[in-house]
């Protein structure tokens, strides 16, 4: 059993170290982004699936309640929660459309688009995204592997480089809790 733990905390530091070395710039842009969406008045959507969708809620609670600092709640929703929406439109629509058509009738121009997929590959992401850009929102992915079809379509894509899911998932909840607190104080 210690060594199971040894390997799980081994492959974390592992992929730690990758993202220390290669993703301070990109971060940096895309909690810029979400600085400047909000400032400026327009809120930051977030989706996923699967434990993507656990993230995204966790992600958008941090932004309306607080991360770590007392200030004014923050306009951050999460696609993945309103299970009459998810249902009815995976029901008349499919299940790739549960993003775009609340993405179509929610965001306006100048939002911030926030698409986790540790494939960079989920169809019901991509769609969104591509519906953002048409409406005019900025698009970052929080992807892993090699970021998949996601780097065609997000301004910035924040990709884990690993191909093992459960390490992709833990940085990007980190990448959430960093944009988070860059967030906090340029607000607070």
């Amino acid at each position: 059993m210690n060594n199971t733990i040894q390997k799980e905390f081994l492959g974390h530091l592992e992929t730690i170290q990758k993202v220390i070395e290669t993703m301070e710039e990109p971060l940096q842009k895309a909690a810029n982004l979400a600085v400047e969406t909000l400032k400026n008045g327009n809120k930051v959507i977030l989706f996923g699936n699967g434990g993507s969708a656990a993230d995204a809620q966790h992600i958008a609670a941090e932004l309306t309640g607080r991360y770590k600092t007392e200030r004014r709640g923050l306009p951050g929703l999460a696609l993945t929660t309103d299970t009459s929406a998810l249902t009815a439109i995976g029901n008349d629509y499919g299940y790739d459309r549960v993003f775009d058509r609340q993405v179509e009738s929610l965001a306006q121009k100048g939002d911030l688009l926030i698409g986790i997929s540790t494939s960079g590959n989920s169809k019901n992401v991509i769609n969104a995204f591509k519906v953002g850009q048409e409406i005019g929102c900025k698009i970052v992915g929080f992807s892993g592997r090699d970021g998949g079809a996601m780097n065609e379509y997000c301004d910035i894509n924040l990709v884990v480089p690993s191909n093992d899911t459960p390490r992709i998932q833990e940085m990007h909840i980190l990448f959430g809790h960093t944009i988070c607190q860059i967030i906090d104080n340029e607000l607070s």
